[in-house]
């Protein structure tokens, strides 16, 4: 009886590291699978037509312009403005270098933003009108739920529109 029992436990004891084991090869080989990216190796593309002029952009994760999770990255001159717009979702920022400012309300006002220094993360609900300059160079990484879209409140303002 004690013989058998030993050999039921060692049976189970066997079974249970093995699958522990197979579960931990496997996450292994799904943690290789990561995606990094170095500031100095990140690889930037003329910005989209939806912003002005100077933008460059670069795409971590997702796709943007398609439902689902996206991460991407904005880099613009210093002085750079975008006109009063909106968003139909959520916009999350952090701002990884120079100053981000944002502004809200359907009139460009640089006297009424909030300065967004390096290292500062903000979020403004969906269809928030808002406006941004920026000081020094700056890049900022937006996240959130795809498709991203941008409509400026005034047509003249879209980039899209003008030639």
């Amino acid at each position: 009886m004690r013989r058998q029992t030993l050999l039921v436990v060692f049976a189970a004891t066997f079974s249970f590291v093995t699958n522990f084991g197979e579960t931990l090869i496997s996450s292994a080989q799904h943690k290789e699978d990561i995606e990094l990216f170095p500031s100095a190796e990140i690889k930037w593309k003329d910005g989209p037509p939806s912003l002005p002029k100077g933008a460059k952009i670069a795409v971590l994760e997702g796709d943007p312009g398609k439902t689902g999770p996206f991460v991407f990255r904005v880099k613009v001159p210093d002085g750079y403005r975008i006109p009063p717009h909106t968003h139909p979702q959520t916009e999350r920022v952090t701002v990884i270098s120079g100053t981000f400012n944002i502004g809200m309300g359907d009139t460009f006002d640089q006297k009424k933003t909030k300065a967004m220094p390096a290292g500062t993360f903000g979020h403004w609900a969906a269809n928030m009108k808002h406006f941004v300059w920026v000081k020094g160079e700056t890049v900022v990484q937006f996240h959130g739920n795809g498709p991203w879209t941008i409509e400026y409140l005034n047509p003249q303002d879209d980039p899209r529109k003008q030639k």
